[in-house]
């Protein structure tokens, strides 16, 4: 709470912020599959495509044994193409698969998030008439809000720690 200088009456008036501080999570687009994780087998392809298509064993279907992920193509004319694209199509799967777990993480990470109103404030920041720094949480109080506003946040990391091992 602070006294606004742009409040002719001099009321105080309350601001609201919420704030996140997530790891960076490296975003590894490059996505190495090693070739001893991977069973292919070879079939022949199925519908019309003409003599060549029904003759020989084109179509790839791969599996990634570590996931389980199967891919199969059947669309190109040769084995080698076929398995071209279902390596592609492998490593877009993996690469959903891994963004899926970053995505779980950061939930993870993050936990509950309250709503930015009144009553749901973690900290309550008090700058005029007087100055106080009270955590809702663990009921713990300061008076120098200076030195909490430079970062000084040890003592309320401490009350907090040692209200969660109970």
């Amino acid at each position: 709470m602070r006294i606004s200088p742009f409040d002719s009456g001099g009321r105080r008036h309350t601001s609201f912020a919420s704030l996140e501080v997530l790891p960076e999570i490296t975003d590894d687009l490059d996505i190495y599959i090693n070739p001893e994780d991977i069973k292919m087998d070879v079939y022949r392809a199925s519908g019309a495509g003409g003599q060549h298509i029904n003759k020989t064993s084109s179509a790839v279907r791969l599996t990634h044994i570590p996931t389980g992920i199967i891919v199969s193509c059947q669309t190109e004319r040769s084995q080698f193409q076929n398995r071209d694209y279902a390596m592609k199509m492998l490593k877009s799967k993996l690469l959903n698969l891994k963004e899926k777990e970053n995505k779980e993480r950061i939930e993870d990470l993050k936990g509950v998030q309250m709503d930015i109103a009144w009553g749901s404030q973690i900290r309550s920041y008090v700058f005029c008439p007087y100055t106080l720094v009270k955590d809702h949480r663990t009921g713990y109080e300061v008076g120098d809000v200076q030195r909490v506003m430079d970062g000084d946040l040890n003592e309320f990391i401490y009350a907090y720690l040692k209200q969660n091992i109970k």
